[in-house]
């Protein structure tokens, strides 16, 4: 990789993340972490939480996003 491509790999994973942001901030992902699969468990004082629904569904997209980008 030179010089070029990394920086615009960093370029594309900052607005990635902008934009994430901006869907959480008006609740366009609120869904997020409430998928079937995902795992939550509240005591009196001890919460565990672990979104195996939501990363299984990240990795499938991040995947087939990858796979069309290099096809």
């Amino acid at each position: 990789m030179n010089g070029m491509s990394v920086s615009n790999l960093l370029i594309g994973i900052g607005l990635l993340l902008i934009l994430a942001g901006i869907a959480f901030r008006y609740g366009l992902l609120g869904w997020f972490g409430h998928l079937p699969g995902d795992i939550r468990y509240e005591g009196d004082n001890f919460v565990f939480f672990a979104p195996f629904g939501s990363m299984i569904l990240i990795s499938v997209v991040l995947s087939l996003l990858l796979w069309l980008f290099n096809r």
